[in-house]
């Protein structure tokens, strides 16, 4: 079976003359394979195209997708229009578990959330569909009562959007009023308290933070009493101490509600959800959610590239995990040695650091609770702010990217990154920067046109092509999903061991620091009062240091060697923890 996308957005007919219906060698055996359609677009006929890729080769937009689709894949649950995206399978909620989705943006996700919620009836890929159809299609399967449920508006649902960032521009007023008007089940006080958002209950929507916004967002959609909750992405914003508080509010919700998550970060995820699906294709073009899996089962299989129930090879490499913290093997040179300074806000909050050593060619990962000062740390190495005692000299070139990034160029992505490296146009910058950061069909669009996660790889491109010793990223994974920040993981490991070239990175993914750094700088303190860098240490001690300052401990799954989170007050939590051995314990390496 072949499926044929046109992205409409970005085809321009008059502007190419047609290229894709000219050169489409069907049109000399008399078959009109491709034709203009009613709205000036091409229609390409499924049923006649033999797959020769021409007319996506002859496409100077690259809008056309031409693919071959596994034989048991016959009627979509929902497609958009002729030579629209289709979507395969529809996870299935469950009262009392929390239900994972895991897999790329574009894939589909959004899709199914919209039909579980009642605001998008399934079409089964037809022109029209009714209810008694789509019933009758998923009679006898475990979507029937539920669906039939949503088809006569019996199922309530409650939920938190992914954007976070565009609450402001829907909502005017205070904290108290949004959260105030969501409290259906009377649990208001205890999130207030849970998710600390005593302190700006009073405060205007409009003047909170990301990660104000995020625990605000979340406390809305769990104080709603509803059937089916759907939680789109917890982490951005939130550190690893926000991140596990709201899993556990989310743990306890399911006890006796069904709710759906969507999140990137995935250990998270893996102590969030009992069961997971898969969801997988090409991008904007087709997704497939499988059957859903043991979290476990489910994440191995993700990480693996291959699932074995569906048979199908989902990534050509699998993703590996280090099977001991890594050691310090590698003969370093130092490229910079800083003394201790300090920087002092007129609110009180202080950032001390007490010096250190930064290493050529190794990645240096940064970890810390929000408002402990990691971004002010990178803001002073980067040259952007003074400290206030002390002196932060560097005799090295350095490139920062921020971790607010603001989007307010009218340039194309390809004459941004071109006017910041000459050699954009060479093999090695094409290999090795825009293809494994999946810029290729971004070049052509405004860099103020791109959404937050096109936005945050074309800035991570726009940091490595400046000439630099020393490579500043804060937060890079953020609005990432999980291939894209595996593959920005990769970008970043081999560009500094490459060049020969440093990289120090702030994030809250443990997974990404874990893969990703060679030692840590460990951020201690209390929040907005003051915070102490500590460090660098190896990733041993490092991660026992930061954990044991969180109170969680990791261990490692015995088939991918990912790290784990313990469940808290666990046998094996409680052994760590006697034991010391916050990251791993050593009696299971």
């Amino acid at each position: 079976m072949r499926i044929a996308v046109l992205d409409k957005t970005r085809c321009q007919p008059r502007m190419c003359g047609f290229q894709c219906i000219k050169f489409c060698p069907r049109v000399r055996t008399g078959d009109e394979t491709i034709v203009e359609g009613e709205d000036g677009k091409p229609v390409i006929s499924e049923e006649l195209c033999v797959g020769c890729g021409i007319c996506v080769k002859r496409c100077p937009y690259e809008c056309i997708t031409i693919i071959g689709l596994p034989e048991k894949l016959k009627e979509p649950t929902h497609r958009y229009g002729i030579n629209g995206f289709a979507m395969y399978g529809l996870p299935v909620p469950m009262a009392g578990k929390v239900t994972g989705i895991l897999g790329p943006n574009g894939i589909g996700k959004s899709t199914a959330i919209n039909i579980l919620s009642g605001n998008l009836k399934p079409n089964l890929g037809k022109d029209e569909m009714g209810w008694e159809d789509i019933l009758e299609y998923y009679s006898g399967s475990s979507l029937y009562d539920y669906l039939e449920g949503v088809s006569k508006g019996k199922v309530k649902t409650s939920q938190k959007p992914q954007y976070v960032d565009l609450i402001p521009k829907k909502f005017k007023g205070k904290v108290s009023e949004l959260l105030s008007s969501t409290d259906e089940r009377g649990v208001l006080e205890s999130l207030m308290t849970r998710l600390d958002l005593g302190n700006i209950y009073g405060r205007n929507i409009g003047e909170l933070s990301g990660g104000e916004l995020q625990r605000v967002a979340l406390a809305a959609c769990v104080a709603k009493d509803a059937d089916f909750y759907f939680i789109d992405e917890i982490s951005p914003y939130l550190d690893i101490f926000q991140r596990i508080k709201a899993a556990r509010i989310i743990r306890e919700l399911a006890e006796t509600k069904a709710v759906m998550v969507v999140e990137h970060d995935l250990a998270i995820l893996d102590l969030l959800a009992d069961v997971v699906h898969i969801a997988y294709g090409t991008p904007g073009a087709f997704g497939v959610i499988t059957h859903p899996k043991g979290v476990r089962v489910g994440i191995n299989e993700y990480l693996k590239g291959y699932l074995r129930e569906e048979n199908v090879r989902i990534r050509s490499e699998a993703i590996e995990f280090e099977v001991h913290a890594p050691q310090d093997t590698k003969e370093y040179s130092s490229i910079l040695e800083f003394e201790e300074f300090s920087k002092k806000y007129d609110g009180g909050f202080e950032l001390k650091a007490r010096g250190g050593e930064i290493r050529m060619g190794e990645v240096t990962g940064i970890v810390g609770p929000n408002g402990i000062g990691k971004s002010t740390f990178v803001k002073m190495l980067a040259g952007e702010i003074e400290p206030t005692t002390g002196k932060v000299e560097l005799d090295i070139k350095v490139s920062y990217k921020p971790q607010y990034i603001k989007a307010d160029e009218t340039v194309t992505v390809s004459r941004l990154l071109r006017s910041i490296n000459r050699q954009f146009d060479s093999s090695y910058y094409q290999t090795e920067i825009v293809k494994p950061l999946q810029l290729e069909k971004l070049l052509n669009q405004n860099v103020n046109d791109l959404s937050g996660g096109e936005l945050q790889r074309v800035a991570i491109a726009a940091c490595f092509s400046r000439k630099a010793d020393l490579y500043l990223l804060d937060e890079p994974s953020a609005h990432l999903d999980v291939e894209q920040r595996i593959i920005t993981t990769k970008v970043i490991r081999r560009f500094a061991e490459n060049n020969k070239v440093t990289a120090m990175v702030v994030d809250h993914d443990i997974y990404m620091i874990d893969m990703l750094s060679d030692r840590l700088l460990v951020f201690e303190g209390e929040p907005m009062v003051r915070g102490d860098v500590i460090g660098p240490f190896n990733m041993r001690d490092g991660m026992n240091r930061f954990l044991k300052y969180i109170g969680i401990t990791f261990r490692r799954d015995e088939e991918t060697k990912r790290p784990r989170v313990n469940k808290l007050d666990s046998r094996l939590d409680r052994t760590q923890k006697s034991e010391g051995e916050y990251y791993y314990s050593t009696d299971k390496s």
